[in-house]
């Protein structure tokens, strides 16, 4: 099936909300900063820079500061579109394994030279037209695995993800909002053997296990670090302020905001 230019190349005004990366992707960010967190650490990206987010991981995205000019280039680079690419020019994968969701690069001139000459093919939405989209993709990847001939590594790797230890990946992860499939999936499981491993780990289903954590983080950054309500509830996974604030009351018998009026605790 042949993937969609919308969804592959494009230049945009806002970081974007991603939770869950599904392919490997390039991103260039052409003005402004902005925050990238993987559950592992957080990344500073700023005006020239760029790099890699890997496929099968979570990342968040945070515009710093809110008011200031943004625009990044976004450029996905599909399973069938790698692996026609990796058959037509003969590269190979090893079994080392790369680390994290995000991959910074160190800048070359080459990388920059050619996100200059691809400004032009964005047209007003900032979209690429469908008759360069291939051409591009194409060039760009070359020029990266020029670069970086470690790459080849994790462009190439087009296996599913492994079994790990769920414990450790769901402490580690439990602000990012999407679904318990995804949970399952990110950890090598079914779906029904993720949730049997989550109980006899947790001793809860998965979303009892998941608002309570998130709630708890939540008691915490209000009371103990002064944080508002408003600032952190799409940070730990929730939707939106009223799911929150309700799932708030009824955990702790009062809203957020009741909390956050109070002289902070010292304890």
């Amino acid at each position: 099936m042949k993937e969609s230019s919308i969804a592959s190349c494009y230049m945009s005004p806002s970081p974007g909300t991603e939770q869950f990366i599904p392919d490997h992707c390039f991103m260039y960010l052409v003005s402004g900063s902005m925050l990238v967190y993987d559950g592992h650490k957080e990344y500073q990206i700023d005006s020239g820079d760029y790099g890699i987010g890997r496929r099968n991981h979570l990342a968040k995205y945070i515009k710093q500061p809110e008011d200031k000019p943004f625009k990044k280039i976004f450029i996905l680079f599909g399973q069938d579109f790698l692996k026609n690419f990796k058959d037509l020019y003969g590269f190979t994968a090893e079994e080392t394994k790369a680390a994290g969701a995000i991959i910074p690069l160190a800048k070359d001139k080459l990388v920059k030279n050619f996100m200059d000459s691809i400004i032009p093919y964005f047209n007003e939405d900032g979209i690429m037209e469908e008759q360069f989209l291939d051409v591009k993709r194409t060039e760009l990847l070359l020029v990266l695995l020029k670069v970086n001939p470690e790459l080849a590594n994790v462009f190439f790797d087009f296996a599913s993800p492994e079994k790990i230890n769920l414990e450790e990946f769901m402490n580690r992860n439990y602000t990012f909002n999407v679904s318990i499939e995804r949970f399952a999936y990110l950890t090598g499981r079914s779906l029904s053997a993720f949730k049997r491993d989550f109980e006899k780990i947790f001793h809860a289903t998965p979303r009892q296990w998941l608002v309570q954590k998130r709630l708890e983080e939540a008691y915490y950054l209000i009371d103990k670090k002064g944080k508002k309500p408003s600032e952190i509830y799409l940070d730990l996974g929730f939707e939106n302020f009223s799911h929150f604030s309700f799932a708030f009351k009824k955990m702790f018998g009062h809203p957020p905001t009741h909390l956050a009026g109070k002289p902070k605790s010292s304890r």
